[in-house]
């Protein structure tokens, strides 16, 4: 169903389709444990989130140079433009190739260089929002931040917060997030994903988010459902994602619909595609049979971008002249 889509979470090192990865490992020398692309596919049937983080660290590892991540950012600007996405914010860990040697400034000029084609060669506006990465040393999250500030004027807009919820609690982050905010970026942390509503609570209250990744466990708090609401802060869900990582059992029990309808803002996801085996426009059809209004997620998208206004005005634009009946219409029956 072609209508346009703001994605507000999609980690870059998760969009690599598995004939792409082959090429970069081949390409950098790195060995993965497949040789081909059915075998490398089979290894993502993930048993649970660990396992999933496993896989994760263990197949991005063969992203090595500038070009690899600049051509990460190209190739899956092109993939969402072809599912109607006008807007994107990427999500990188560049203090993981950072441990293996690569120079943070290599990272962030490859995803900044890469975000500026993708402007150009396929009219997708991608801002980036690079993730300190919980577990890694207090040094690499200070450095994140370091380089995230250097370089805003190229495309970061924010600073994200990835990894081990369960074991690294956002209280463990508060210094360098009051840094990347007092530096003018936004602080978009993951939280109730595999930890519940008090990882919400603390992701706002100590980290100051302005938008939360996942966030989808609040719904096991009435009270900070309502504190979501009327704080406006936005909700980036994932529907496939926490099908595959077992966060949810069946797309039947997703708490979508609980925060909805308790007036939560939710922009609706990939997470990490190339794994999950899905795309941008099965998401919201995933959405859409959970009640989501097409119109609603765009909206939720405008409201917790990290954007300035001249973009927010082109969102706007955009929004203003697409004709959102025929969608509407369409989610409304298929909910009936």
């Amino acid at each position: 169903m072609s209508y346009p889509k703001i994605e507000l979470h999609v980690h870059l090192e998760g969009t690599v389709l598995p004939a792409t990865l082959l090429q970069i490992a081949g390409r950098n020398g790195v060995a993965l444990p497949a040789d081909s692309v059915e075998e490398l596919a089979a290894i993502y049937e993930f048993r649970d989130f660990p396992h999933f983080l496993e896989i994760w660290w263990l197949t991005t590892g063969a992203l090595r140079t500038e070009q690899d991540f600049r051509q990460v950012v190209v190739d899956y600007a092109a993939e969402a433009a072809g599912h109607g996405a006008v807007y994107l914010e990427g999500i990188f860990s560049p203090s993981e190739p950072a441990r293996r040697g690569v120079s943070y400034e290599e990272v962030f000029a490859g995803y900044c260089d890469g975000a500026a084609e993708a402007w150009e060669s396929h009219g997708v506006l991608v801002a980036l929002t690079p993730d300190i990465v919980r577990g890694f040393p207090l040094e690499a999250a200070e450095e994140t931040v370091s380089h995230a500030i250097a370089f805003a004027d190229r495309g970061v807009v924010g600073v994200g917060l990835g990894g081990s919820e369960d074991e690294y609690p956002p209280e463990l982050y508060e210094r360098v997030f009051d840094r990347a905010r007092d530096a003018g970026l936004g602080s978009v942390p993951h939280a109730g994903e595999a930890e519940g509503a008090a990882s919400v609570r603390g992701a706002m209250d100590v980290l100051g988010a302005d938008r939360i990744r996942h966030g989808i466990r609040a719904a096991e708090d009435r009270g900070l459902l309502g504190e979501l609401a009327a704080r406006s802060i936005v909700l980036d869900v994932c529907p496939t994602s926490n099908l595959r990582t077992g966060v949810v059992r069946s797309l039947a029990e997703h708490p979508l619909p609980t925060l909805l309808g308790a007036g939560v803002q939710c922009t609706v996801n990939t997470d990490d595609p190339a794994m999950f085996g899905t795309d941008l426009e099965s998401e919201h059809a995933a959405a859409r049979r959970l009640g989501a209004s097409p119109r609603d997620s765009y909206e939720a998208g405008m409201l917790g971008a990290l954007c300035d206004e001249p973009t927010r005005s082109r969102l706007r634009q955009i929004r203003d002249r697409h004709d959102w009946g025929a969608q509407d219409s369409g989610r409304q029956r298929g909910a009936s």
